[in-house]
């Protein structure tokens, strides 16, 4: 069943308001305060239930270790050596909770973020908070196009200079090179979503087994490793960048896109659920969510260790140096005479797995932030060709694209909070979560989440606009 068609059909009813639901969860709602349901014992769980609901945490996770990353986690490892590694233990902390809210008001609904917005807040507030998710979507698909095309470039760029290419000419043949790979990704949801969620999930395995190997090579000091990633501190001689690192890299860890693209990604199976007969006393939402919460807390821990690989290899291979790496070719052409040639062929796999997975799931997101804020009608392909543009007119005029990818990672953190104050208020609300509404616990942690955010983001101007 395809992804697109699933989202066209959540529009015309809320599974809240399915009548078989209804009845399955009646004994949801006499059960609200305790949350706990005893299910009838002729249902059982088949042994590989759990793994058919693994999946769409994992293609959100995506975001989580795109060429922003690499960008951000390269500027931090190189510049201030393990010191940053704590910011990606707390960003996936948030990561993990924020991202289960998501899906969880998809599951309860049946409606996307975007849709919830405009079904429950005013018309001004819905194309205010469209806005800011597509200036989010931009920059998202800015640094993950740009990464994308880098990985082609580092691949074969060599070989095209020596036949008489010029830098910007193999720069725009990657681009295209990888607008066709992502064109071909997508394609995959016709086969059906399962196939779609498959693909992007082996792009995640081989990024991580890519960072497995160059963290064999560098040998790294794992007490320093721990402490820093379990002590918060910045660099107090370079607090002013130490602080727009470790901004960016909140910013790179916790994507505004994928919060509105998960509550959409768990859609297919929340049809398929509907289509289910009613179970007396059982309610199937729980049992999802359960899942969901499996799927999300292993997939952002896999994205987390996968960061901190990052950062640990540039720590080790590039802080020591006279000068920090600055670019993502610098740091691939540095890597070579390190650690060999294959730790550099690997890390433009990498960049490349990175990139051409992000995007597609940049596409996605996109889609539903237009089509649920808008409720219009909008080709997937039409945004593909749209978001391409800012990228080739980078490309063009020979911006460093590191400093874009960190630039956008940045503004990603800004858009953040649009992202997830609405996503907190309306978990918040039992007019719209009924008995799933959220416990008070998890209203503490998304709100000192959001004013952790906005209290970085403060800093950060308050720096900027003091010239420090």
């Amino acid at each position: 069943m395809s992804f697109w068609r699933v989202m066209e059909g959540s529009r015309l009813s809320s599974f809240a308001g399915e009548e078989t639901e209804a009845v399955a969860d009646s004994a949801v709602m006499l059960s609200a305060a305790t949350d706990t349901i005893a299910a009838p014992r002729r249902f059982s769980f088949r042994r590989n239930e759990m793994w058919r609901y693994f999946g769409p945490a994992f293609v959100a996770s995506v975001a989580y270790i795109d060429p922003g990353n690499f960008a951000t986690n390269i500027e931090g490892g190189s510049r201030f050596g393990y010191r940053l590694l704590w910011v990606l233990l707390w960003s996936n902390a948030m990561a993990i909770l924020i991202q289960y809210l998501s899906a969880k008001l998809g599951i309860v609904t049946g409606l996307t973020l975007p849709q919830n917005c405009r079904k429950h807040f005013s018309r001004p507030m819905t194309i205010f908070l469209w806005a800011a998710a597509e200036v989010s979507a931009i920059a998202t698909d800015l640094a993950e196009f740009l990464g994308a095309a880098l990985g082609f470039y580092l691949l074969i760029g060599p070989a095209l200079l020596a036949h008489g290419w010029t830098q910007t000419g193999v720069m725009f043949g990657a681009a295209m090179a990888s607008t066709v790979a992502v064109f071909l990704i997508l394609a995959l949801d016709l086969a059906g979503y399962r196939w779609l969620e498959w693909g992007i999930m082996a792009f995640v395995a081989v990024i991580g087994l890519c960072y497995g190997f160059e963290i064999f090579l560098v040998h790294p000091d794992w007490q320093q490793a721990a402490f820093r990633t379990l002590v918060p501190t910045l660099d107090p001689n370079q607090f002013h960048a130490s602080l727009y690192v470790a901004v960016g890299m909140l910013g790179a860890t916790v994507m505004p896109h994928v919060i509105y693209l998960h509550s959409a990604l768990v859609q297919p199976r929340v049809k398929e659920l509907k289509q289910k007969p009613a179970l007396k006393g059982f309610s199937r939402r729980r049992k999802y969510l359960k899942f969901e919460l499996i799927d999300v807390f292993v997939a952002m821990n896999g994205a987390w260790l996968i960061n901190s690989a990052m950062i640990v290899m540039a720590a080790v291979a590039f802080s020591h140096l006279p000068n920090p790496v600055t670019t993502i070719e610098e740091a691939h052409h540095t890597l070579g005479p390190l650690l060999g040639p294959a730790s550099a062929t690997i890390f433009a796999v990498a960049l490349l797995c990175s990139g051409l997975s992000s995007s597609t799931v940049g596409v996605m997101a996109g889609q539903v932030i237009i089509e649920g804020f808008l409720d219009i009608k909008f080709s997937i392909f039409l945004r593909r060709l749209i978001t391409i543009l800012p990228a080739l007119i980078v490309i063009g005029v020979g911006l460093d694209p590191l400093k874009i990818l960190i630039l956008s990672q940045v503004v990603l953190s800004f858009a953040l909070p649009f992202a997830l104050i609405p996503l907190l208020i309306l978990t918040n609300r039992r007019s719209v979560m009924d008995s799933f509404v959220s416990a008070t616990r998890t209203r503490i942690a998304g709100w000192a989440a959001v004013g952790i955010i906005l209290t970085l983001n403060a800093v950060l101007l308050g720096q900027i606009a003091f010239g420090q």
